[in-house]
Formats: C-alpha cells, sequence, structure tokens
C-alpha cells in the first residue's frame, strides 16, 4: 500500500514538503484511519513528535477533502496535515 503525505505550514518547516509511504501487502503495522496514520507518523522521529504531536489542533484532509481522524485510509491516498489556519 502507497499513502502520499503532505505538510502545510509550521508542520512543513519541520518535515519538509512531504513523503511517500509504502506498507508490504501482508505488513501488519499499516494504519487503518487518518488517526491512526498521524500517530504512526509521530512514532518515525522526534521531529514528527514535535510537528504532528496530538495536543496540537492539527487539521487533515483526504485526497483534497476535509476529514476526521477517523477517516479510513485508503490505499493510494494523498493524506494532508496542516494547522486551522494556513496563510497564502
Amino acid at each position: 500500500m502507497k499513502i502520499t503525505v503532505r505538510y502545510f505550514a509550521q508542520v512543513r518547516e519541520l518535515l519538509g514538503p512531504g513523503e511517500d509511504l509504502h506498507w508490504l501487502a501482508d505488513a501488519t503495522d499499516v494504519p487503518a484511519t487518518v488517526g491512526e496514520l498521524r500517530q504512526w507518523l509521530i512514532g518515525r522521529s522526534p521531529q514528527h513528535a514535535q510537528a504532528l504531536d496530538a495536543s496540537l489542533p492539527l487539521r487533515a484532509a483526504c485526497n483534497q477533502l476535509m476529514c476526521s481522524a477517523q477517516e479510513p485510509l485508503p490505499g493510494g491516498a494523498e493524506i494532508a496535515f496542516f494547522p486551522p489556519v494556513t496563510g497564502g
């Protein structure tokens, strides 16, 4: 399964523009929801933990549609994380 993750605003400043994630079909640690993906990313590095900390009021989008942490994570999805207000 492949997921493309995009970061914006302060999250982007810490982690860069994004990353592509790949899991094997039989992997057992594949996140099932956007919230689980955020938790999985937090465990990747201290920078991820700082940028995506659960106490931060970050918003998420799945395939360019706003979503909640309970949104199922489809294969091939593009997931974006950003603060509640992002300037242009």
